[in-house]
């Protein structure tokens, strides 16, 4: 398939490392071409510069943002949380009748005073929106043409790619929207990744859940002592 990943930080990438790997063609969006290409620092995250992705993984096209919509027959949404509700309504016609799978996660980052609970970003994010709703359904209600569906956001992403660095892959990957077409092209996606243990949660407002979920994964890797989050939950029926 052709398909686009929005976003250039170290989940986009891992996704595009596989989707090359599976034999995809991958368009990638990013806000400003030339202003990425031009960076020579590592991100907030760490990651190296995005030059030096492309030059590792050539075949990569790196397009702004509606290009790199307009030319994927799928889309996963990488664009970090805070941004993407505005972002992704930008290119909204690029975006119409195609499959989004999102996994931002709506993260707000407080002042350490309020909340010095350490993580690798200095304090513990809380999240907004929360409880009542949830920025996969702000984005279908920003995108009514697009099919999104929410998903991935329960693991790192480089777990996300390769299920089988944990536990031999016996842990559990949850999807949820409101198009039943869009939730099997995700389905099928995570199958070509190594998911066979994947639970439909149903409609779209299963996202709360799923973003809800980010904290506690946050919790049990500074309680493992994990840097990278290498682990996986699995639902025992």
């Amino acid at each position: 398939m052709k398909i686009a990943v929005l976003g250039t930080g170290g989940g986009a990438r891992a996704h595009v490392a596989k989707l090359l790997e599976l034999g995809h063609e991958v368009f990638v969006g990013t806000r400003d071409v030339d202003a990425t290409l031009a960076r020579t620092e590592p991100d907030m995250m760490g990651n190296p510069p995005y030059k030096e992705f492309l030059a590792d993984h050539p075949g990569v096209k790196l397009l702004p943002f509606a290009d790199a919509a307009a030319a994927g027959e799928m889309v996963i949404n990488g664009i970090d949380g805070h941004n993407a509700v505005q972002a992704l309504s930008a290119i909204a016609d690029q975006l119409a009748g195609k499959t989004l799978i999102d996994y931002a996660v709506p993260f707000i980052y407080q002042h350490e005073a309020e909340h010095p609970w350490p993580t690798p970003w200095g304090i513990m994010p809380k999240l907004d929106p929360c409880d009542t709703d949830s920025l996969g359904e702000r984005i279908q209600r920003a995108l009514p043409a697009t099919k999104v569906v929410k998903s991935f956001v329960t693991q790192e992403q480089t777990t996300v790619v390769n299920p089988r660095s944990v536990a031999d892959g016996d842990h559990t990957m949850f999807v949820a929207g409101d198009h039943a077409d869009a939730k099997q092209q995700t389905i099928d996606l995570l199958k070509s990744y190594g998911w066979s243990d994947i639970l439909d949660l149903g409609a779209l407002v299963c996202a709360r859940g799923m973003e809800m979920h980010s904290p506690l994964h946050e919790a049990i890797r500074f309680g493992l002592g994990q840097q990278e989050g290498r682990f996986g939950i699995k639902v025992v029926r």
